[in-house]
């Protein structure tokens, strides 16, 4: 079993900064992947950015340049900086995380969600 566990989310006025963190427990090997997806009230879950074991990062447009990704391979976490917020961005955010796993001799990926950290920002 591996758990996701979020914390930082709040309200906060536009202009303002949160960090959401996030660590992964229970029993791991290795995390491929690790980001945060969000989803606002009435709109589908979206990515907003993720970063790979080596390094890769992917970052949705709406968020670049104001929101920074990072990882600490060693502790199983990822945190999502975020900074110039906008009243757009108040959502849930969840941490999503990737492990690979072997099953009947088959390499498959394990998707793993946290419970969701809530971002409310007030104009």
């Amino acid at each position: 079993q591996v758990q996701l566990v979020e914390s930082g989310g709040g309200l906060v006025q536009a202009g303002g900064s949160l960090r959401l963190s996030c660590t992964a427990s229970g029993n791991i090997y290795h995390i491929t992947t690790m980001g945060w997806y969000r989803q606002a009230p009435g709109k589908q879950r979206e990515l907003v950015a993720t970063k790979t074991s080596g390094g890769t990062i992917n970052v949705a447009d709406s968020v670049k340049g104001r929101f920074t990704i990072s990882r600490d391979n060693d502790k199983n976490a990822v945190f999502l900086q975020m900074n110039g917020l906008k009243t757009e961005d108040t959502a849930h955010y969840y941490c999503n995380a990737l492990l690979p796993i072997m099953i009947q001799g088959v390499g498959r990926y394990l998707e793993v969600w946290g419970q969701g950290t809530l971002v409310t920002v007030s104009s």
